[in-house]
């Protein structure tokens, strides 16, 4: 049996490499092998703050090209993780599963650990425009603003093209995004570099310290620019205690 059965588990042990998996039966193996391909955490972080269609999920990770996302998603349905309601109108729309819901506690704590941990050097590295702001308007603190329609208008001057200019427009306690001009007159506008405002918004500085010092200018309705603080928001791992800086 000798070579037979070493040509076998050869065999095995190749299809094992193909498919991705570590051949381990620990269970932090087996949960490897569903969560720790490229890009997977992140759609189930998108899913856990509460994107259910296809291109809400996209604005979440917007480097992560369509097709791959389409296949995550179907991977992670496969595991269970994800449960896919289809509409007889043609709409799509994905939620957790039991089983997924059950990450938030996997998520939360790594982007916590990642907080702690992770110098700010190297976590304000990877600037990205388009997340910052999806992350802000579905954060926004809309009961420390107005009743009437709020149009703030973000300015990030060393950034190119269409990602240098964003408004949010806050109506009846919801938050719109947009990267092209709304038309609504600004009630008030915000200029920073986009390492200022990401650092704000993780909780690494202030609204009031990076004002003081000349990195932040807000111009416009005074309540609003004194409740800037306030309304934004910030990360849900902002209250982190850092252990580095």
């Amino acid at each position: 049996m000798g070579a037979g059965w070493a040509s076998e588990v050869f065999r095995q042990r190749c299809t094992m490499e193909e498919r991705g998996g570590y051949g381990q039966f620990c269970p932090v193996s087996m949960a490897s092998e569903v969560l720790c391909s490229r890009w997977t955490t992140l759609v189930v972080r998108e899913l856990l703050c509460g994107s259910t269609r296809f291109n809400e999920l996209r604005r979440g990770v917007p480097k992560m090209s369509p097709a791959l996302l389409s296949k995550r998603l179907k991977e992670l349905e496969k595991a269970g993780v994800v449960t896919v309601d289809r509409s007889s109108a043609g709409m799509t729309e994905y939620r957790l599963s039991p089983s997924g819901e059950e990450l938030r506690s996997v998520i939360m704590g790594l982007g916590t650990w990642a907080q702690r941990w992770i110098e700010s050097r190297l976590s304000l590295k990877n600037l990205d425009p388009s997340l910052l702001m999806w992350d802000m308007q579905r954060n926004l603190g809309t009961g420390h603003l107005p009743p009437r329609r709020c149009t703030i208008q973000f300015l990030y001057p060393e950034v190119a093209g269409a990602q240098k200019r964003w408004w949010l427009v806050i109506e009846n306690g919801k938050a719109d995004l947009c990267n092209f001009d709304p038309g609504h007159d600004l009630d008030l506008v915000i200029r920073s570099s986009l390492h200022t405002m990401t650092a704000i918004w993780m909780g690494l500085t202030t609204v009031r310290h990076e004002t003081s010092v000349g990195r932040l200018e807000v111009e416009g309705d005074p309540a609003l620019a004194r409740n800037m603080q306030d309304w934004l928001g910030l990360s849900k791992f902002a209250p982190v205690q850092r252990m580095v800086s």
